[in-house]
This record gives structure tokens, sequence and C-alpha cells, in this order.
């Protein structure tokens, strides 16, 4: 099944709902997806298009959307306009379906069948809803919800429906009464259903949808977006004035929209009557509502301005692509200095004319229509505002706002500058792919069981392999995990390998996913949303255990890596799974010395790793898709590095601290092993040593290290010197993290036996009272938020360092040796008030020294 169907309850050829339609299906068409439209002339009985046959319509949309209709609705017996009329009188209006109960009944399950045999001829995989809940047609949308349902259930799908709702109850002439008040008792209900994936246009429209169905689970915002390009004259619109009959230089005012009452016209037509020798162009259908556009001409001579005034009839849409030959809004708006929209207070649910003129770089006017401030205002979104609550018609000040805007081409500039920016960020084309992307275009086969997140940038070189050795896994069947590629602005060949791989391994489902913030947590933590929700959407399979797994672009993974894995978290229960890492001792033959502290620095982990089960390091740990949700994901932190924020490299240590906090378990998979690319001790071997690998005074960042860095890589041994430095920077990062903060977060690990084995009864016993103390010294519920865990771990540190790195030796071995020497500021300090400079120095965040002592990722 490769064909989306799309239905649009607004009964019209071209509206603000079928240019949404088009902009959200092109996503599906872009990945050879086919689509369907009905226009909805068989729902809305209001429309005057009930039954009426497609003529021109397809001449409007792109040539990829395929106009289509239930054409077996004719033959339905009782359904007519009159019934949807009668029962949006009696039933939604009054509550009384007693007359009507029985045709409804009987004409909903007829509807029903017939859409499930459209769907099941055209191999339909995907619906998308537009203004499905508005009860204009209860018996459509009723037949609509059962057959989605029965659909779902035959072909085992996921959820493969989006139901937008562009008008609600309270957002369509709620003044008027006829859907009923609050809480609307006999409209049918958004269903809950595993298969539908609502969507809001704003924040609010998501609150009162949530107030009035609470139940609901799946309910996202999805703004209207628009593509932004300014608007200019060019050869093909240039003759637009001349012949409308504008004068080439007269300050023209743009308005867009239906000529029908709701839209208030009229108010533009007395601004018009207000500003001698400003033009007006209405670009709306007269045909819609004859006796309202015969209203506004009779208007417009009372007032004198029937010479300024343009009623041009209706002009393809502001999205070039949607679009028949002539005239576009674009085209209307390269010639206008301002857009209008001075509509009604509470017949607006969005206000797209308001979005086309700032992508456009239009400045506009408007009224203060009900949800204008959700939507523009509270964005911060500049223009003359008309309070339409206190002044039906614009007002000598505000006729003077719009007026210096006409006349003032800076301040006209400065204004579709700043709007043009903020449209840019929050209705900018990329919202709509990502949730689609998310929810929809990767539907995920309910035998899969794991998601393995690979981010990446510019990993050209390292992809292959990488990938290889993912497909190469043993144990698990290929249909059981999927990969997950999440791209971060590559500007190399990675995503067409990706796409490569996937095309030459097809029994690997591998999907390439855009995350266009930089870093690599932003990049994880898309990719885990993504596997995230799509795995819920895998039928009777939903509720099944399903497993997050990150991986790294540059680390090879051994033939066992997720078997033993998931098997390590199955037995253990663990809510994270950790893996083993290596390195190649083959690659550091002939540097000893460097091979020395690394080796070290592996065996303390992997006694530690055991002991308390580690912590996640992105290149290779699982997580339960429940507890990745319950803690809310991965977190991105940010930190200003030269006066700019970036975000925090160790999403991975944070987010297993917040697992670790919650209460659940880690687990150490010793046999699930990933070897490390050397390239971060070759390209980048003085940061190591020096422990700055990192970054320094707290900012933890780390350099791009790539094969082509212009500095070759090292391939000489570390003097004596050197190794000595690169050991102790190594195990000052080690400690704190991997012996003392496991027992800071879950302090009931040192009534364990093997932990009261490794520190000693009596070590342990202190341990656990000193934690105590500090939390109660420090007033800290927990120690989950990033930072706040650092100062508590390294003040234990210092205080126990010789006692600690004596079990160490006793453990892992006399090599070890004994704490790194002390800061020097420790010289002068008396032993008896050793810990009281300690708390100070590990308060200090101004300094940073307490973090560049420790190393910030020393860790080989």
């Amino acid at each position: 099944m490769t064909a989306l169907w799309g239905i649009s309850f607004d009964g019209a050829p071209i509206s603000g709902l079928i240019v949404e339609f088009v902009k959200t299906a092109r996503l599906f068409h872009d990945r050879g997806i086919r689509v369907h439209l009905d226009l909805g002339y068989d729902i809305k009985a209001d429309k005057n298009a009930f039954f009426r046959p497609y003529t021109d319509e397809a001449e409007l949309l792109p040539e990829w959307i395929e106009l289509d209709r239930i054409e077996a609705v004719q033959g339905i017996d009782g359904y007519t306009p009159e019934l949807v009329t009668a029962v949006l009188r009696e039933v939604i209006g009054r509550g009384d379906d007693s007359r009507l109960r029985s045709v409804m009944h009987s004409v909903t399950a007829t509807l029903r069948d017939q859409i499930l045999a459209k769907w099941t001829e055209l191999g339909i995989s995907f619906v998308l809803v537009e203004n499905g809940t508005l009860p204009e047609n209860v018996i459509y949308t009723r037949a609509l919800y059962q057959a989605i349902e029965e659909y779902g259930n035959r072909h085992r799908l996921g959820c493969f429906v989006l139901w937008r709702d562009h008008d609600l109850m309270w957002q369509s002439e709620p003044s008027s009464g006829k859907y009923g008040q609050f809480p609307y008792p006999h409209t049918p209900q958004p269903v809950n259903s595993p298969f539908i994936h609502y969507a809001a246009l704003h924040e609010q429209a998501r609150r009162r949808t949530l107030a009035w169905a609470p139940h609901l689970r799946q309910l996202s915002v999805l703004p209207n977006t628009f593509t932004h390009r300014p608007a200019v004259v060019d050869e093909h619109n240039a003759g637009f004035r001349a012949e409308h009959g504008i004068p080439e230089h007269a300050p023209l005012i743009a308005r867009f929209t239906r000529i029908v009452p709701q839209k208030r016209i009229d108010r533009d037509l007395h601004l018009i009557a207000a500003l001698p020798g400003v033009h007006l162009f209405v670009a709306g259908e007269p045909g819609e509502n004859p006796e309202e556009f015969t209203r506004l001409t009779e208007l417009a001579t009372e007032l004198g301005v029937r010479d300024r005034v343009t009623f041009g009839g209706g002009l393809a849409p502001h999205d070039a692509e949607v679009g028949r030959p002539g005239y576009s809004v674009r085209d209307l708006l390269a010639h206008a200095q301002l857009v209008s929209f001075l509509t009604s207070y509470d017949y607006e649910s969005y206000g797209n004319p308001i979005g086309e003129a700032i992508a456009s770089g239009v400045p506009y006017v408007t009224s203060r229509y009900e949800l204008y401030e959700t939507v523009y205002g509270d964005k911060g979104f500049r223009a003359p505002v008309l309070d339409v609550r206190r002044h039906d018609l614009p007002t000598s000040s505000f006729v003077d706002e719009v007026a210096e805007l006409l006349t003032d081409e800076t301040k006209r500039a400065k204004m579709a500058e700043h709007n043009y920016a903020l449209g840019q960020r929050h209705f900018g084309e990329g919202r709509a792919e990502r949730l689609l992307d998310r929810l929809f275009l990767a539907p995920m086969d309910e035998r899969t069981r794991i998601s393995v997140v690979l981010p990446v940038y510019n990993e050209a070189a390292n992809l292959p392999s990488v990938l290889d050795s993912l497909y190469q896994q043993r144990g698990i069947d290929r249909s059981a995990y999927e990969v997950v590629l999440v791209d971060n602005n590559s500007t190399d060949d990675t995503v067409d390998i990706a796409r490569r791989f996937a095309e030459d391994h097809p029994d690997l489902a591998v999907h390439v996913v855009p995350e266009p913030e930089q870093g690599v947590a932003c990049a994880r933590r898309t990719g885990m949303d993504f596997a995230s929700e799509r795995s819920k959407n895998r039928g009777s399979a939903a509720e099944e255990r399903f497993l997050l797994v990150s991986a790294d672009a540059d680390c090879r993974v051994d033939p066992d890596w997720l078997a033993e894995l998931a098997a390590a978290m199955d037995s253990s229960k663990a809510a994270i799974g950790v893996c083993d890492y290596y390195y190649s001792p083959e690659h550091f033959t002939g540097r000893p010395r460097l091979w020395d502290a690394i080796s070290r620095t592996l065996r303390c982990r992997a006694v530690t790793f055991a002991l308390f089960g580690g912590f996640p390091d992105g290149k290779g740990f699982a997580v339960d898709r429940d507890a990745y949700d319950r803690v809310g994901g991965i977190e991105i932190f940010y930190q200003l590095q030269d006066g700019k924020f970036v975000n925090h490299l160790s999403d991975d240590w944070d987010f297993g601290i917040k697992v670790r906090g919650s209460g659940e378990e880690i687990a150490y998979a010793p046999k699930s092993r990933v070897e490390i690319n050397p390239r971060r001790v070759d390209h980048a071997i003085d940061e190591v040593i020096t422990g700055r690998a990192y970054g320094s005074d707290g900012i933890i960042v780390m350099r791009d290290i790539r094969v082509e860095d212009p500095r070759p890589a090292r391939e000489s041994d570390l003097t004596e010197a050197e190794a000595l430095q690169a050991w102790e920077f190594s195990v000052k990062d080690f400690t704190p993290k991997n012996t003392i903060l496991p027992v800071l977060l879950t302090p009931s690990l040192l009534d364990d036996d093997a932990v009261i084995e490794f520190f000693g009864a009596d070590l342990a016993d202190r341990l656990g009272r000193r934690i105590a103390e500090l939390k109660d010294e420090m007033r800290v519920v927990d120690f989950t938020p990033i930072h706040s865990y650092k100062t508590p771990c390294y003040r234990l540190y210092f205080e126990f360092a010789d006692e600690i790195f004596a079990r160490l030796r006793a453990t892992v071995g006399e090599d070890i040796g004994h704490p790194p020497p002390l800061p020097s500021c420790f010289d002068d300090v008396p032993p008896e008030r050793f810990a009281e400079f300690v708390k100070y120095y590990c308060e200090d965040r101004e300094s940073g020294d307490a973090h560049n002592y420790f190393g910030n990722g020393g860790v080989f």
C-alpha cells in the first residue's frame, strides 16, 4: 500500500484547508506516495456543491494530486443535503435524535462500507483528514471513524491517520450557538484511537481540545506553515497593476479572502475611505455569496471609493506550486505595500493571510480577532491592530498608524524584516516535516523490538564499516531491529551512503532523519524521540518492551553487540544497559606508555561497571522506551562558549543520571562490545593527555576530529612525563564519575554485599553517612540536574581519595597507584580545615579550576 487519501470537510475547491493539505501531502508525494484528494463536496451541505461533479477543480491543484471521491455515496438511500442540515439542526443544535436516529444509523453503516471499499481498491496506506471534528456532518464523521478502526485492524496498521482541525466549535462562529455550548454534549468527541494522531493549530487549541476530550493521548501542535520567500515584481507579474487598472505608484492594500459577511471586508472599505489615493485589491470569488458582494460594491459607491477598490476575483493561492495559470496571491503581494486582515472577532482560527504576508516580506494590519495574540501577537510580530471589541470600524488613530506605514518606506521595511525572521522560526515548513517523519512516513514493523540511533555529521569515511557492523549482528533477526540515522547537517556524502546502503540491504530497515540544530545531543534526542513515537504504533506489539539503543557513527560494534545487550537487560530487568568499550591494541603497537594509560583506565572501568552498572555512553547503550519517556527523554543543556550558546556534550551521562535518579536500575553487559575509533586519541592526543579533550573551564564540548584533519595523527609514544599526566587526568575524571557518583545517586548500593566488599565495611559506612550529611547541608533533594552532582562528587573525591585509591589498587592492580597531587591552593590549608576548603574549591563556579582539575572528560 503506497497511497494517501486526503479528505476535506470544507466542501470548497480552494481554501485555507486545501492549501495546508497540499503542503502536507507534498511531503508524502516526495517519498513516492500517490496522493488522492476528496474535496468534500458530498459532505458539507451549505456550500451548494453536494454531489456536484468535478469540472476544472484539478487545474487549481498540483498535477501530482488526483482528485477523487466516494462515487457511490449518491446512491445511498436517504443521504441528502436535507438530511445533513436536519441532523445539524435537530441532533447537534437541540440534542434530539429521536426522528433521525434510524436513518442516521443506516446511512453511517453504508458510508463506512463504501469508504472501506474505496481505500481497499486504491491500497491506501495513509489518511489525512482536514476539519472532520466540526459537526457539520456527523454522519460522515462517524462513518469515517468506523472505517479507520476497521481498516487499521484489517491491515494491521499502526498510526496511519493525521486528523487536523482548523476549526472547532469554539473557533467557528461561537456566537451563533449552532453547535451548542461547551462541553458540546451532542457533538461526537474525537476518538482516542491507536490509528489516529490529532493535530491542533496552536497550543491554545490543544489545551481546549483536551479540556473537551481529555481522553486523547495523541495530540500534537502543528501550526500552519508557509513558504518563506520575499514577493518581488518579476517578468511574470510585472503587468499585474496595469491589467487591474491600479496606478503604478498608488499605495496598494491587499485583501485576499472569501467574500462572505464574516470576513468584514466592509472595514477595509471604510479604511480606504479615510486614506486618500490609496487603492484596495480584494481577491475572492464574488459568486460564493452574491448578496454580500452586492452589499460591498454598494457600500464602496456610497463611501466614494468604488474607483479605488478592485474586486479581482479569486487568485491562485500563496504557494507558487498550488495554482493555475494567471496570477497568484504572491503576485498580488509583490505589488502591495500592506496586507489587511480586518476580520470578525470570533470567526478566525488562524489567520493565514497574516502568515502569508509575513512569509512574503510584506507588513500587515489586522483586527484583534480572538486568536490573534495566540497565533501572532504573543510571538512578537509587529503590526497596527484594531481592537474590534471596542471599535467596530477603523478609528482615527488606527488610520493614522496605517497612513504612516504607507508613507514611511523605511518603517515598512524594518517591520517586514522583523516579522519575516520570526515567521521563519515559528511557521517554517520544517515543523510539519518533522512531525510527519516522526509519526507517519516511517512505519515500524510490529516484529521490530529495537531501534539503533546513529547520530552522524560528515561521517562518509567511517559510515560504510559502521553500517556493515550493524548489519552483521548475530543472534538476532534483522526484522527485530532497525537503524535510525540522524543527519546533523552533513555536507559530505553521508546521507547518500546511508540511502545506498538501505537500498542494497532491504532486509534491514534504515531510516534517515534530519536534525538541523547542530550538536550530537540534539541529534541523539531526535532519533530516540522518532523511534519512541513510532514504536507505539505497531498494533498489538505496541505494549511489548521496546529498546532504544545509541550507537556512534565512528565506532564499530562487535557481532554479538545487540543480542548480548538485549539479553543482559532482559535478565536483569534494568531500564538501561551499558556496553563494554575497547580499543584495538594493535593500533598502539610501538606506543607502550600510551597503551598502558589506556588499558589501566579500561580495567578500572570494567571493575566499577560490574559493581555499579556504569552510566550510558553514546558509543553504545540501550534504554527501555517506557523509562525513556517517563524521565522526559534526552535533555539538551546549553552553556556559553565564546559568547554563544552551545549544547552540552554529556547528554548521555546526564540522561543516565536522570534514569538512575528516578530509581531505575542500570545493567552492565560485558559481552556487548564496541570498538572505539582511535582517532579520538590520535587526532587530539594533546587535549586528551591534559584533560581538555572535551573543553575546559566547565564548558564540555568536543572539537570536530576528522581523519582529514590537517594535523597528522601522532604516531610516537608519550614521554614518561606525558604518560603520567595522561594517567592522572584520566583517573581524576574516572574516579568521581564511576566510583562516587553511583553511590551518591543511589546510596542503597552501599548495602550491597559486593559493593561493601569493594569499599570495605568501614569506608562504605562512612561514605553513606557523609552523603547524607552533604544532602542535608546542600539542601539538594536529588542530584539529577546537570552540574548539581559535580560539587558533591568532587568533595567526596577529595575527602576519600586516599581510601578509594587503596581499594582500586587492591581490586584492579597495584599499578593504579595513588591519587594525583592536590591543587597547589591546598598547600597552605590546615589539615583540620581541609574539608571546609574543599567545599569552597568545588563550589567555585567562576574560575572553573575544579572542572579543569578533574579533566572534563580525560578518560580515554
